[in-house]
C-alpha cells in the first residue's frame, strides 16, 4: 500500500537535512567575515529550518485526511513557517544585533536549497514510477 503523506513528510525531512547543510556551507563562508557575520548567516539558515520543520510536522503529521482538513493544516503549516523565521529574525536583529546581510543570505541560500531538494526529489519519483510501469 501507497502512504503518500509518509512518503510526502519523509521527501520533506530529506529536503530539510539538505537545506541545513547549504545553511552551514554558507555560514563557515561568512565566517572569513568575522563571528557576527557568521553568527547572523547561520541564525538565518536555521530559522529557516525550524520553520520548515513546524510545516512538516502540521502539514504532513497527522496522516491522511480529507481535502478541506489537509489544505487548512497546510495554510496553518506555511503561517506557522513564517512566524517562526520572522520571529527569529527579529530577536536576532533586535536584541543580538547581528548584521542583516549574512542573515538574509543565510535565509535566501536555504530557501533555495530547499526547493532544489524538493523539485529534485520530485523528478526521481516521477521516474521511478514511469519505470515500474
Amino acid at each position: 500500500m501507497h502512504d503518500p503523506v509518509t512518503a510526502g513528510r519523509r521527501t520533506a525531512l530529506r529536503a530539510i537535512g539538505l537545506q541545513a547543510i547549504v545553511a552551514l556551507l554558507v555560514t563557515v563562508a561568512f565566517l572569513t567575515q568575522g563571528m557576527d557575520a557568521a553568527l547572523a548567516a547561520a541564525t538565518g539558515g536555521a530559522a529557516l529550518v525550524a520553520g520548515h520543520l513546524v510545516v512538516a510536522m502540521l502539514a504532513l503529521g497527522g496522516g491522511i485526511v480529507n481535502a478541506r482538513v489537509a489544505f487548512a493544516r497546510l495554510l496553518l503549516g506555511i503561517a506557522g513557517k513564517w512566524l517562526v523565521v520572522v520571529a527569529v529574525m527579529a530577536i536576532a536583529l533586535g536584541a543580538w544585533r547581528l548584521p542583516p546581510l549574512p542573515m538574509l543570505a543565510g535565509l535566501v541560500a536555504g530557501l533555495l536549497a530547499y526547493y532544489v531538494a524538493l523539485h529534485f526529489q520530485a523528478s526521481n519519483l516521477v521516474d521511478r514510477d514511469k519505470r515500474e510501469r
